[in-house]
């Protein structure tokens, strides 16, 4: 089978209803649209139904927004620390290896809930200041994950916002120099 001698089966592709043109095409007349009302003489727009109230503002109000980048971070508590014997290495591996988190890559954060007594090295995404002042006065070592990269799109809108006083000063200055020129006229 050659590329030149493939053709599509019979019936695959059906030609574009031709509406409007006479009673004998079968969608003459009324071309298809049914007999008057509004739907037949323009569009409606989605969602309309007649003046009546929509079903959209039937329905019960559900405000606010949900913010679809947000991170959800388990919380580990230091009394869930205290667990682990002096001078081990706490990261997210051996909190799952522990079953305090339910994957290793599961991000987390340290809260200072509980007490702990002896030193451990903490690595985390995220603790809180009474965590890490609690750790260290226990004679332990914490290092915070650096956060994830923001969006490329964040990072847009903030070079147009460097941009925007830029060219506002740019436009300051041109009516500076129309004033000047008035002046001298």
């Amino acid at each position: 089978m050659d590329q030149h001698t493939l053709k599509q089966p019979d019936g695959s592709r059906h030609p574009r209803k031709r509406i409007g043109r006479g009673v004998g095409s079968g969608q003459g007349t009324y071309a298809g649209r049914g007999v008057k009302g509004q739907k037949k003489r323009g569009k409606v727009r989605v969602g309309f139904e007649g003046g009546q109230m929509p079903l959209i503002r039937r329905l019960s109000h559900k405000r606010g927004f949900r913010n679809r980048s947000r991170v959800e971070f388990q919380a580990v508590n230091l009394s869930d620390l205290a667990r682990f014997p002096a001078g081990t290495a706490v990261d997210g591996a051996a909190l799952a290896e522990m079953r305090l988190l339910d994957d290793a890559a599961t991000p987390f954060k340290v809260l200072a809930d509980g007490e702990l007594d002896h030193a451990l090295s903490v690595t985390a995404p995220r603790l809180s200041a009474a965590a890490k002042e609690a750790i260290t006065a226990a004679g332990g070592s914490f290092e915070e994950l650096a956060p994830a990269v923001k969006k490329v799109r964040n990072r847009i809108h903030l070079r147009r916002a460097k941009s925007a006083p830029a060219a506002a000063d740019a436009g300051d200055e041109a009516d500076s120099a129309d004033e000047d020129a008035d002046q001298d006229d």
